[in-house]
């Protein structure tokens, strides 16, 4: 009765629309009373589910993405992507262009908005101008940027470990999705590359040595916050926290003093925007905290336990339950609250079946993920088509082949632990 209380007053605060951040608060406040628990602990789990030193991971690696995914870098990748796709002339180059140069983004902004936001701006009117259907335009820049939900920095495996309470360290969460992410863009690649001979797109186009050259040395200096973040990490140079602040420091300086493409006026509603992020992505994490405080007071991962062990004891069938559970969940909620709420709950239990905890965070975040490329909340499938000019219904009729490969992908990652492990394994996390 307990967890049904708290559960229905979530539900809803939820269906009457109030921010989740609300409804997680109000909901932790009807659980406690209902418990008869001190509203102080309550609040004490406020303050304290965002005092560690380690949350400051998320305002650096927001900054560092805004100011590079803001300031040129865009551009750059993408023709850093033309020249290596162009050496091919293999049809559909624009969309392998499109997907590469995702790739590299998605290492820099950790953000599958941002990605689609930057990327989606410059590809989009180019494979429309070639001759690409807008809507598979808008579909290849959406899926692809899926990739930053698991490739580092992603602000999302950040929260994971948050959500574990430190259990899983944020360096194994990048490492571990690496291989996930580059699994993702290159099966999309294949797709595409199928589509190019099937439609008859456009080859891809090679670029003259000289410009080529240019091309190359202005991509060079964001491909290197790329070997910052991983290789300071890596090398034990860095903390991510420190790479992240290091990170800052090296877009502003190749935003403002290498590329000067933006305006230094234009500086404070960048760092306005970031602080919405930061400041909204910190609330959720205080009321989830709280909610998952009054979760475990009411026992409900021990009874999550019992109840999918119930059904079945074989870790396999459990990963197909949990797939199937967060899928649904993903059109409903939006990443970042379904990450807080939900890892509380389901770690202790996967950890009873065995599953390592850092495999099942790739699997839970690519999961989720492509709840954002689902209708009604969405957020990257409404940005790319904001972007692309098409209504929501296009781009729902046309994006199927594209969930197939990502489900594809999502079973593969689920099933095939090695993908995720290899490289923390590797490196000793």
């Amino acid at each position: 009765m307990d967890i049904a209380v708290l559960l229905l007053s979530m539900c809803f605060f939820f269906a009457i629309g109030m921010p989740i951040a609300y409804a997680l608060a109000l909901s932790s406040l009807v659980g406690a009373l209902w418990i008869d628990l001190p509203v102080g602990a309550v609040m004490q789990q406020f303050a304290s589910g965002v005092g560690k030193v380690s949350m400051l991971t998320i305002p650096f690696f927001v900054l560092a993405g805004a100011i590079m995914a803001e300031g040129g870098m865009a551009k750059r990748l993408v023709d850093f992507a033309a020249v290596v796709v162009g050496f091919t002339r293999m049809r559909g180059g624009l969309s392998q262009v499109n997907i590469l140069a995702t790739t590299i983004m998605s290492g820099i902004s950790g953000s599958s908005v941002a990605d689609t936001s930057a990327i989606g701006s410059v590809m989009i009117p180019q494979m429309a101008a070639k001759g690409y259907p807008r809507v598979f335009a808008t579909n290849v820049t959406i899926s692809a940027s899926l990739q930053a939900i698991i490739i580092p920095p992603s602000h999302n495996s950040v929260i994971y470990s948050l959500a574990t309470g430190g259990v899983v360290s944020i360096t194994s969460l990048f490492l571990a999705g690496v291989l996930p992410g580059l699994l993702l863009g290159f099966s999309l690649m294949v797709l595409c590359l199928f589509y190019a001979y099937r439609d008859k797109h456009p080859k891809g186009e090679p670029v003259p040595i000289r410009q080529a050259i240019r091309m190359l040395g202005d991509a060079v200096w964001g491909i290197v916050t790329l070997v910052i973040v991983l290789g300071g990490i890596l090398t034990g140079v860095f903390t991510p926290i420190e790479a992240g602040a290091v990170a800052c420091v090296w877009a502003f300086f190749v935003t403002m003093f290498v590329y000067r493409d933006y305006k230094w006026s234009e500086l404070p509603l960048l760092v306005y925007k970031t602080l919405q992020t930061v400041a909204m992505v910190l609330t959720l994490v205080a009321t989830a905290s709280c909610f998952g405080y009054v979760a475990a007071l009411m026992q409900m991962p021990a009874k999550m336990t019992e109840f999918f062990v119930a059904i079945s004891s074989n870790k396999y069938v459990l990963l197909m339950w949990l797939n199937i559970m967060l899928l649904v969940l993903g059109t409903a909620l939006d990443l970042a609250p379904l990450l807080l709420i939900c890892t509380p709950i389901l770690l202790p239990v996967v950890k009873s079946f065995g599953i390592d905890p850092v495999h099942f965070g790739i699997v839970m975040l690519l999961n989720l993920g492509i709840g954002l490329l689902t209708p009604p909340v969405g957020t990257t499938l409404f940005v790319g088509c904001a972007i692309g000019k098409v209504s929501v219904d296009e781009v729902m009729r046309g994006i199927w082949p594209f969930y197939y490969v990502m489900f594809t992908v999502l079973m593969i990652v689920t099933y095939v632990p090695w993908l995720s492990l290899a490289l923390p394994k590797a490196f000793g996390f």
